[in-house]
């Protein structure tokens, strides 16, 4: 009887142990923007006190991530980004928009196996003028080039992603489009799946000559909902550089990442 105790109390702990190198491994994957991990990352950013009038916007991202083989050495890791926005007070006072916005779809070309826990990605990005309200839309098809480059160590995820979109087609009366994005982060990720990182969004429009700089803390978790597995991340957002009349007081960020591992 105590040696079947002895045994069923192994097994146990070898299942916990397990369970928490799976949390870890896949909390290490989701640091890295281009790991070859299947996930629909769901987030919502919701900002208030913006501009002069006060207004609010809520934005949800859609973010689909699918990595495919290209060869035994190279995958081609394709991103989709889908906000929905819905925003009050920001054209107007008593004004509301609320639909798409215009999507970013990426495309990195990235080696299946770092070096001494480095790795990069690099290939073409797309703007793709589909919003569903004036406001929401630049009515411009975008292109340019997206890279990835980070290091990965004891834990510690060390990391740039960065894109420069021009348009190249689109409406006549709309302003050209040659806007920037530069998103540093860092994160720590616990043996159990937990989290903390750090991420600012920079967002430079050189043809306006207007500068946003967000600052964004997470934790984060990782758990189970019946047998899918998910990433649980809150925090909140600073928005440290914007123009007056975009500036937002504070805002909030809450997200959840469906995974879908091999």
């Amino acid at each position: 009887m105590k040696t079947t105790i002895i045994t069923l109390l192994s097994l146990s702990l070898a299942a916990v142990s397990f369970a928490q190198e799976s949390a870890e491994e896949l909390a290490k994957k989701l640091a890295n923007p281009i790991a070859s991990l299947i996930s629909i990352p769901v987030q919502n950013n919701s900002d208030h006190g913006i501009g002069n009038l006060e207004g609010s916007r809520n934005t949800l991202n859609i973010q689909p991530v699918i990595p495919m083989s290209l060869s035994p050495k190279l995958n081609l890791i394709a991103r989709w980004v889908q906000p929905i926005i819905s925003q009050y007070n920001i054209t107007g006072v008593g004004e509301k928009q609320s639909g798409l916005a215009d999507a970013v779809v990426s495309g990195f070309i990235s080696p299946k196996e770092g070096k001494n826990g480095f790795t990069w990605g690099a290939g073409p990005a797309f703007l793709l003028p589909i919003g569903t309200n004036d406001f929401l839309t630049g009515k411009k098809f975008g292109v340019g080039p997206t890279a990835v480059a980070l290091k990965q160590t004891k834990g510690w995820t060390l990391g740039v992603l960065a894109n420069q979109l021009w348009s190249v087609a689109g409406s006549d009366d709309r302003p050209d489009i040659s806007q920037m994005f530069v998103q540093p982060f860092l994160i720590y990720n616990w043996k159990t799946g937990a989290g903390l990182g750090f991420n600012m969004e920079w967002t430079e429009n050189w043809q306006a000559g207007t500068s946003v700089l967000w600052l964004n803390p997470t934790l984060a978790g990782i758990t189970a909902l019946g047998k899918q597995k998910v990433q649980l991340v809150v925090g909140p957002r600073f928005n440290l550089v914007a123009p007056e009349s975009a500036r937002a007081r504070f805002g909030v960020r809450a997200a959840a990442i469906f995974l879908f591992p091999k």
